[in-house]
């Protein structure tokens, strides 16, 4: 199961940075379209400070600290400059999950969220479904802009 959500994590971060190099330019990356909130650039800025955050730092000791506002109010980075931020985090989810093994997925996540302790093959599995919900809007959100 451990290699298995490596193996997603890793892939779903390769298939993000994948979906940024597609955005037909640099501006189109940070515009929001109507009825949403947020641009494809910010939720990939979410994404990787989330897993960052949670892989990196808490399981990986990288020394990563979050700014979580700086995700949603930072603007204008080009589409390159994105995906160096989203290869950082590839790196650092990578040799974070490689220094460990299947034998983590039952210890406590060394962080409480949200007012309650779990374990880590419960938060790695919640990381991993939210970088895809966020992988899909971006997706949607490239389609739409692709076709204007």
């Amino acid at each position: 199961m451990y290699q298995n959500i490596q193996s997603l994590l890793l892939r779903d971060l390769a298939s993000l940075q994948k979906e940024i190099a597609a955005y037909p330019d640099d501006n189109s990356l940070w515009a929001t379209l109507p009825g949403t909130g947020n641009s494809g650039g910010n939720l990939a800025l979410h994404v990787a400070g989330n897993l960052r955050h949670f892989v990196g730092a808490l399981i990986g000791k990288s020394g990563y600290i979050r700014e979580r506002d700086l995700e949603f109010s930072t603007k204008n980075l080009s589409r390159e400059q994105v995906i160096e931020i989203l290869d950082q985090c590839t790196r650092e989810v990578q040799s974070a999950l490689e220094a460990c093994d299947e034998s983590i997925l039952k210890t406590d996540f060394p962080a409480e969220i949200k007012g309650t302790d779990r374990q880590t093959g419960a938060i790695l599995m919640h990381l991993m479904a939210h970088l895809n919900y966020h992988l899909g809007q971006i997706n949607y959100h490239r389609r739409i802009l692709g076709q204007k």
